[in-house]
């Protein structure tokens, strides 16, 4: 079997949460064309029967919309109970869903602060918790890959965001600690750290719309990455081919933090 082969993902059930638009819904499409039924989970559920719609009708691969809140315990077990039930188990999760808010560290309000840090950092671990308690009940590993960021490993100008950027580098702290504790049972916990990536919610933002002119001008590559870019790396690390790769983060930032 050549490595292409190998690379597939017929028979994998996954889910991916900020599923139905920008880098989750690309991720989602990469997945399904890779042979895997996935679940597109998402707070709003119109635009995610929208993209399940699309995904089954372009690949064939069994998919369903979830309404899902991840800062919600219950919707999150609910979620792995929806998985459970139509797919017959979880072997891959792709951990996403995510805000930002870009307002000055001594303007910020703790309910906005917490906001951010609730739907980032506690989000993520409530469905990575959920999906490594399924697969280590599964009892054959799995794969779970959380959405980190540049701004983990940068502060991110001009746009003030401090609540971001410590909820991305706690993620990546998180997943490796979650790496390291289930180990034994096989799962292996990734990070990707995107940069600058031009999906519809960044190009039409009336607050970032307006940086995109800067962030190209400091960028090596003087462009934002294309959410179809991260496609590739999102395959490898939910297939058998990273068997050996895990409590990694992948920086895919076309070099911008390498200043």
């Amino acid at each position: 079997m050549g490595i292409l082969e190998k690379m597939r993902l017929d028979g994998k059930k996954a889910f991916v949460t900020g599923g139905a638009r920008g880098i989750g819904k690309s991720i989602a499409i990469a997945l399904a064309e890779a042979g895997a039924d996935v679940a597109i989970v998402d707070i709003d559920i119109a635009e995610a029967e929208k993209t399940a719609e699309m995904i089954a009708k372009n690949t064939g691969v069994n998919t369903f919309a979830l309404k899902v809140d991840i800062t919600v315990k219950e919707d999150v077990d609910n979620m792995i109970s929806e998985m459970i039930k139509r797919f017959g188990r979880v072997d891959v999760a792709f951990c996403n869903a995510g805000i930002c808010m870009e307002i000055p560290a001594e303007e910020m309000t703790f309910e906005e602060w917490y906001k951010v840090i609730n739907t980032n950092l506690n989000g993520t671990f409530l469905t990575a918790q959920a999906a490594g308690k399924a697969m280590i009940a599964q009892g054959e590993g799995g794969s779970i890959i959380c959405t980190a960021s540049m701004s983990a490993h940068i502060v991110n100008v001009p746009q003030p965001q401090c609540s971001y950027n410590a909820s991305k580098a706690a993620i990546i702290q998180l997943c490796k600690s979650l790496a390291i504790e289930w180990a034994d049972h096989n799962i292996r916990v990734n990070t990707i750290s995107p940069g600058y990536i031009g999906t519809e919610l960044t190009l039409n933002s009336p607050d970032l719309a307006p940086l995109i002119d800067t962030w190209n001008e400091m960028a090596p590559l003087h462009r934002m990455g294309n959410p179809d870019e991260l496609q590739s790396i999102a395959v490898y690390l939910a297939g058998d081919t990273s068997s050996f790769t895990t409590g990694a983060d992948f920086i895919i930032d076309g070099a911008f933090t390498c200043f």
